[in-house]
């Protein structure tokens, strides 16, 4: 149970219990890692959660704000919004490092640096070296632009010969 002097919680307490909210296409995942909570603000005891969809049909946004209802409510907080923010538009630059590595260690390669820019010309560069997440070897052939989910693609190492998903940039 969340509670202070004045009843109502504070603002790093929400921050605090919305990392124990996962994503549900990658569990290993905090809602944080992924860099989608936007901002909490807390007025009196009113909480207001922003979050921002990794795309806009994202299936997994419906049950992400059922699970951040469900934490808090767990601790007593009643009073509870959650708004979804479209603009700006998510991009993987918002993930942490914290993030990223977990992604690798569960066998997903992250989104390289540097490439979600959304420039244009992006698009007709020299293809994303991506490194193996099992054997960190950079041989690597894209196999598929869809992997287990839309925002995944499907690729090989040519090293370890492993199969393995790419958490897109964007």
């Amino acid at each position: 149970m969340v509670a202070t002097a004045t009843g109502a919680p504070t603002e790093a307490q929400i921050w605090r219990l919305l990392e124990e909210v996962t994503d549900p296409e990658v569990p290993v995942l905090s809602i944080l890692d992924l860099g989608i909570v936007r901002a909490v603000q807390v007025v009196g005891e009113q909480v207001t959660v922003t979050i921002t969809p990794t795309y806009s049909g994202c299936p997994a946004m419906n049950t992400i704000a059922t699970d951040i209802r469900l934490r808090l409510l767990a601790e007593g907080i009643t009073q509870l919004t959650v708004h979804n923010q479209l603009s700006p538009a998510w991009t993987t630059d918002w993930m942490s490092a914290a993030g990223r590595a977990k992604l690798t260690a569960y066998g997903i390669a992250p989104p390289v640096d540097g490439t979600a820019t959304g420039h244009v010309l992006n698009l007709f560069g020299k293809a994303t070296a991506v490194a193996c997440p099992l054997c960190g070897s950079a041989h690597t052939q894209l196999v598929n632009q869809f992997g287990s989910t839309a925002c995944k693609a499907l690729y090989q190492c040519q090293d370890c010969r492993e199969p393995f998903d790419y958490f897109k940039c964007h």
